[in-house]
């Protein structure tokens, strides 16, 4: 896992994403650090998608477009992986139709698009942590307090009450 200098392509790759992926689901969105421009990122094209029912989610048709199955998601969603042939890495995550206004990667999301100081933040958050501790579970449990303070902050602006950061 690197993080990368923010790519002008990522966000034209999310879109198109989404836009091929749409008639599968009741809304998808690009989130994730590749889904705010000049943010420094992990090079991985997070999407968010939301069905009604996830055991009514077509797998066949996904795996049309290249996405597979991850065994081992988070609870409470499905998690499905592809790679293209440009080693382009992207992860949809799918979660019910019923928990889309409040899921915190969305609101993560718009918070640091819309708060630079925020953005700044959270970048320089992640180089450090990932030069210092390198990838896995260090880093990730070294950005855990900057992102429940950041997606709070995002929850409370939206008159939502502060929620773990974390799936169980």
């Amino acid at each position: 896992m690197t993080i990368a200098d923010p790519d002008p392509r990522w966000a034209e790759l999310g879109r198109q994403a989404c836009v091929a992926l749409a008639p599968l689901f009741t809304a998808i969105e690009h989130i994730g650090g590749t889904a705010v421009p000049g943010l420094p990122a992990t090079p991985v094209i997070d999407l968010i998608a939301a069905a009604d029912d996830l055991d009514e989610v077509n797998d066949d048709a996904l795996e049309t477009f290249g996405y597979r199955i991850h065994p081992t998601g988070p609870p409470g969603r499905l998690l499905y992986r592809r790679e293209d042939y440009d080693s382009t890495a992207y992860h949809l995550h799918i979660v019910t139709t019923d928990t889309w206004d409040t899921r915190n990667e969305r609101l993560l999301r718009d918070h640091l698009l819309a708060d630079p100081q925020a953005r700044a933040r959270y970048a320089a958050a992640r180089r450090q942590l990932l030069e210092r501790f390198g990838p896995g579970e260090a880093y990730t449990r070294g950005k855990t307090a900057l992102i429940r303070e950041l997606t709070d902050a995002a929850r409370a602006g939206r008159g939502l009450p502060p929620v773990p950061v974390w799936d169980k």
